[in-house]
C-alpha cells in the first residue's frame, strides 16, 4: 500500500491516543495505527530526542519507507515500494519450531498481547554503504524466545520469510533462493538491543518495510534484519542464511558493521546517511561497539565477518 504526503494525521494526536491507550490499559496491539495513515512528522526529532544519540537527526518518514532493499519486491530500492501493494499481512501467525520445549504456531495478534511495545530509535547501516535512523516500535526479541524456552542444545536461531510469489513479484524470479532466511547466535537473539519490530514512525509496518513483523538488530548489516517472519526455528548449528549461501565471498554469517572489513566491491570504511551529501566514518558496530562488543571477545571479526 503507498502512502502519500497527502495522506496526514498530525503526529501529536498518535502520541495523545498512544497515552491515553496506554493508561486504560489496553493491549499492546492497540498501541499502533491503522497503515491506512501517516503521522505529519515535522518536529520529530524533538519528540524521539532523548533517543537520539549525539549527530543524528532521523530520517523522514518517505526516505524510510521509498527507499529500501526487499528483494521479495524486486532488486530496485523504490521497488518495495511500487510493487508491495498487493501484499496481505493481516491475519499473521509466526511458527516456532525446532530445539524448543513449547513448539508453537501464535497468532501475531496474541503474542502482541503478551509484550510491551517500546520505542527505539536505531541507525541501519547497509552493505551498499548507505545508512538511515529510524524510530522503531517493537519489543525485545527475548521475550518471545522466553516463550519458546529454548533447549540447552538450541545455540542458534534461524528466521525465514513468508513465501507468497503470488503477491511478491521479486519471488517469481531465481533472483536469491527463497524463502529468504537468516540466523543470529542465541546470545546475539537475547540482547537487548535485538528486537522485532512492528512498527515505526508511530505505524503499523508498512509492506516495504517488512509487514507485518520484521527483525533489527542495529549492530548489523542491514540485510541481517530479516522482513516478513514466519518461522523462528532453534538449531544446534549455525544455519543456513540466504546471502552467505549466494555470496560467500562477499557476505559472512556475522556481518557486524566493520569499518576494517571492506565488501570485495565497495569500501565499509565511510557511509552515506541518506538526504546528506556528505560522507561519515563507519563506526565499529555501527556505533553500538560499547554494548555489544563482549559477545565477540577473542573472535578473529576479519575471519567471522
Amino acid at each position: 500500500m503507498k502512502i502519500l504526503p497527502s495522506d496526514i494525521t498530525p503526529y501529536s494526536i498518535y502520541i495523545n491516543r498512544r497515552k491515553f491507550i496506554k493508561g486504560a490499559g489496553a493491549a499492546a496491539l492497540s498501541f499502533s495505527i491503522s497503515r491506512k495513515t501517516q503521522a505529519n512528522h515535522i518536529g520529530d526529532n524533538d519528540l524521539y530526542k532523548e533517543l537520539l544519540d549525539n549527530n543524528d537527526t532521523l530520517n523522514t518518514f518517505e526516505e524510510i519507507t521509498t527507499y529500501n532493499n526487499f528483494y521479495e519486491f524486486g532488486m530496485g530500492k523504490t521497488d518495495p515500494y511500487k510493487n508491495s501493494g498487493s501484499f496481505n499481512p493481516i491475519p499473521w501467525t509466526i511458527k516456532l519450531e525446532g530445539l524448543i520445549n513449547k513448539p508453537k504456531t501464535i497468532d501475531l495478534e496474541k503474542l502482541l498481547s503478551l509484550v510491551t511495545i517500546e520505542d527505539r530509535v536505531y541507525r541501519l547501516r547497509c552493505v551498499e554503504a548507505w545508512s538511515m535512523v529510524i524510530p522503531w516500535q517493537g519489543f525485545s526479541l527475548s521475550k518471545l524466545i522466553k516463550i519458546a524456552d529454548p533447549l540447552s542444545a538450541a545455540k542458534f536461531v534461524q528466521f525465514e520469510t513468508i513465501f507468497r510469489p503470488e503477491e511478491m513479484p521479486g519471488q517469481r524470479r531465481r533472483i536469491l533462493p527463497w524463502p529468504y532466511v537468516e540466523g543470529l547466535r542465541i546470545d546475539e537473539a537475547m540482547h537487548p538491543l535485538t528486537i522485532l519490530s512492528t512498527g515505526l514512525y508511530g505505524h503499523d509496518l508498512l509492506n516495504q518495510n517488512g509487514a507485518p513483523i520484521r527483525l533489527v538488530v542495529p549492530w548489523k548489516y542491514g540485510f541481517k534484519s530479516i522482513k516478513s517472519i514466519v518461522t523462528i526455528r532453534f538449531v544446534d548449528k549455525e544455519p543456513k542464511a540466504t546471502w552467505p549461501m549466494t555470496a560467500p565471498s562477499e557476505y559472512g554469517f556475522y556481518s557486524n558493521v566493520n569499518s576494517l572489513v571492506d565488501h570485495p566491491r565497495w569500501s565499509q570504511s565511510t557511509e552515506r546517511r541518506i538526504g546528506e551529501f556528505k560522507r561519515r566514518k563507519t563506526m565499529m558496530f555501527n556505533g553500538y561497539e560499547e554494548e555489544v562488543s563482549h559477545l565477540y571477545k577473542g573472535m578473529d571479526l576479519k575471519k567471522f565477518y
